[in-house]
């Protein structure tokens, strides 16, 4: 099996180019690694939002960055959203940006069955 395409949902693509060079750096290898069949470090499940969901995580210069995408639809590997997380005070997905990864994966659901 050879890679898989990548296909940016909303402005998860614009979103993830305005982060630190060396947050898109890690960012960038460990989708493709997704895109090669292999499970990225430090990947946590989300479940929550829709089977095959996960999240990459990256610390740097004392803020955590995050980017949500699916595997195991038929066409590609969804991103669905990169952000920065704001809250340090808990460990859930904050509010709009889960509502912001809910939209686009029922958004990536439809272009997945689309010809």
């Amino acid at each position: 099996m050879g890679s898989r395409p990548l296909i940016w949902v909303g402005s998860s693509k614009d979103d993830i180019s305005r982060m630190p060079n060396e947050v898109k750096v890690s960012f960038g290898h460990r989708l493709r690694e997704a895109q090669n069949g292999k499970t990225p470090l430090d990947t946590k499940p989300l479940p929550q939002f829709g089977k095959g969901v996960h999240e990459l995580r990256e610390e740097f210069e004392g803020n955590a960055y995050r980017v949500a995408y699916v595997v195991g639809f038929r066409k590609a590997i969804y991103v669905l959203h990169a952000f920065m997380k704001k809250s340090k005070s808990g460990i859930g997905t904050p509010r709009p940006e889960a509502r912001r990864i809910q939209s686009r994966f029922k958004r990536a659901c439809v272009m997945d069955v689309e010809d």
